[in-house]
Order: structure tokens, then C-alpha cells, then sequence
């Protein structure tokens, strides 16, 4: 069995602080490092390199839950949270312009990360093997 379930929760869940950090950081640093640096990176493209790494290891990581323990609520949050931020990114700022895009960004954020962080739970509190 593939014991990367628990790797991969966590690594998800890391991606999720790092999408809500991103969004509500991003514009104070570039405003304290404006004199400081000359090169800044697009912002947009952060948003679409964090989303491409998000999602594989979110679908992996609650793939793995659901086959591992059969809960399948875990499942569907995750694709729910997932399916938020591809929204958000992709629409987010033309539809509900700035502060829609960051509120759909830290919610689909938040419902990515509860559903990895009940995984993990799961994972721990069960007698499995896919942790050992």
C-alpha cells in the first residue's frame, strides 16, 4: 500500500496557509520592498504555480483517505475547496473583484485545509496501515 497519505495531507495543508499568506501578505511585502527590489514577481502567476501544485497533491492525499478508511465526506469537501480556489483564481477578481476574489481564496482555502486536516485525524485515530 502507498503510504504517502499522511505526506501529502500535511503537504496540502501547508499549500493551503501558503494560498491565505500569499493573498493577504503579498501586497504589505510589496509595499515594504518596493524601494528594496527592482524585480517583482507577477502576482497571477504565483496564484496558478500555487493552484498546479495544490491540486494534484489534494486530489492524491484525499484519494488515499478515501480508499484507505471509505469516508467519502472528506472526499467531497476537499474537491468543494478545491473547486473554490479554482474559481477564485480563474474568476475570482473579474466577477467579485479584489476582496471576492481574496474571500473566495481564504474560503476555499480553509475548506481545503479542514478537509486534509480531518483526513490526517482520521488517519491518526484509526489502527491503519497507511501510516506505518
Amino acid at each position: 500500500m502507498l503510504k504517502a497519505q499522511i505526506p501529502s495531507d500535511k503537504i496540502a495543508m501547508g499549500l493551503s496557509f501558503a494560498c491565505v499568506l500569499h493573498c493577504f501578505l503579498a501586497p504589505s511585502l510589496l509595499i515594504f520592498s518596493y524601494g528594496v527590489s527592482s524585480y517583482s514577481i507577477e502576482s497571477e502567476l504565483i496564484h496558478y504555480l500555487i493552484l498546479l501544485l495544490t491540486i494534484p497533491i489534494s486530489i492524491l492525499a484525499l484519494t488515499l483517505g478515501y480508499k484507505n478508511h471509505k469516508t467519502v465526506s472528506f472526499f467531497i469537501t476537499g474537491v468543494i475547496g478545491i473547486s473554490i480556489l479554482i474559481l477564485a483564481v480563474l474568476m475570482g477578481e473579474a466577477i467579485f473583484g479584489d476582496f471576492g476574489e481574496k474571500g473566495l481564496t481564504l474560503v476555499g482555502s480553509i475548506i481545503v485545509a479542514y478537509a486534509h486536516y480531518s483526513n490526517y485525524r482520521t488517519c491518526q485515530n484509526l489502527d491503519c496501515t497507511c501510516h506505518d
